[in-house]
């Protein structure tokens, strides 16, 4: 039993994260059709943006709860920057060529990414330990428990209600959702595509950046912290299915829970414990598991 919570609590925390930074993926595909490979990079670029704005917070003698509030300005002002520049000084050039084409565009990205981390930052580690500390532990049962990685669970769930109530519940996140449907109709009805898609990548990007900053308590923030979190947040959208928020929010669950239970239970097998269960949905439902239903091109 005590195994059994270890595991679920351990699987919510990973899968807590990699959900925030996943719906950021899936959201970006959805609107703009875009496998976007230097997704990872505005990860890590939030996760060193808040080890540099706690740092900065922490010289000014503040009280440890503005780490939070660190951390939530390192993320607002990544995306701020980067989603702008990235989105009208590069994508928008590509838009309606071949989907290889953006791949390897948004590939090129993340190498420049990486390296442009490296300039700023430099090849040393970082760590931010403050804010881990701030929710002190809870006990459940024999075990003890560090409190930071239920605020993290409940940061996942009221990031994803606030983008389903975003998409389904204001005009401009149903203007959004008429743009997923078909961008031509939405257009000849007077919606200015061009600006749907910079405030879909703007968001994306957030979430990939406070993803990124909300973690960077939990890891070494180092170079090549992006080649991984890219490479299983395509195995969340792809289990999930590619523009769903609900099957981001599945297979981050998937993801995280299995990944747990290889460490405790076989951790020989955990560097691809991930991937055998995307195999596995792949071969009974190659769309993934919430495929949204496409529009019918006449």
């Amino acid at each position: 039993m005590t195994t059994a919570i270890t595991i679920l609590v351990d699987g919510l925390s990973y899968a807590s994260w990699l959900f925030i930074v996943a719906l950021g993926l899936t959201l970006v595909f959805g609107v703009l059709k875009i496998l976007n490979i230097a997704h990872g990079s505005f990860y890590a670029l939030g996760a060193y943006a808040a080890a540099s704005f706690v740092g900065w917070f922490a010289t000014l003698k503040l009280a440890p709860e503005w780490s939070l509030v660190a951390m939530l300005f390192a993320a607002v002002a990544v995306a701020a920057l980067v989603a702008p520049l990235t989105e009208r000084g590069l994508l928008r050039f590509f838009y309606g060529r071949d989907e290889v084409l953006l791949v390897l565009v948004t590939y090129a990205l993340f190498l420049m990414l990486e390296d442009i981390t490296k300039l700023v930052w430099g090849a040393n580690p970082y760590y931010v330990s403050e804010p881990y500390a701030m929710f002190g532990n809870i006990e459940i049962g024999e075990q003890i428990y560090v409190g930071y990685d239920f605020m993290l669970m409940g940061l996942a769930a009221v990031v994803g209600i606030a983008v389903w109530w975003g998409l389904n519940r204001t005009r401009q996140g149903k203007i959004v959702l008429a743009v997923i449907h078909s961008e031509e109709v939405a257009s000849s009805m007077g919606v200015n595509v061009s600006r749907v898609y910079m405030l879909a990548f703007a968001v994306g990007i957030f979430l990939a950046c406070i993803g990124g900053a909300f973690t960077a308590p939990l890891i070494s923030v180092q170079p090549g912290i992006s080649v991984g979190v890219i490479i299983v947040s395509f195995a969340v959208v792809i289990i999930g299915g590619l523009g769903s928020i609900e099957g981001a929010a599945i297979g981050a669950l998937i993801v995280g829970l299995a990944r747990a239970a290889a460490v405790h239970l076989a951790p020989q097998v955990e560097l691809f414990a991930i991937y055998v269960v995307m195999a596995l949905v792949l071969v009974f439902r190659p769309e993934g598991l919430f495929q949204r239903i496409q529009a019918r091109k006449i």
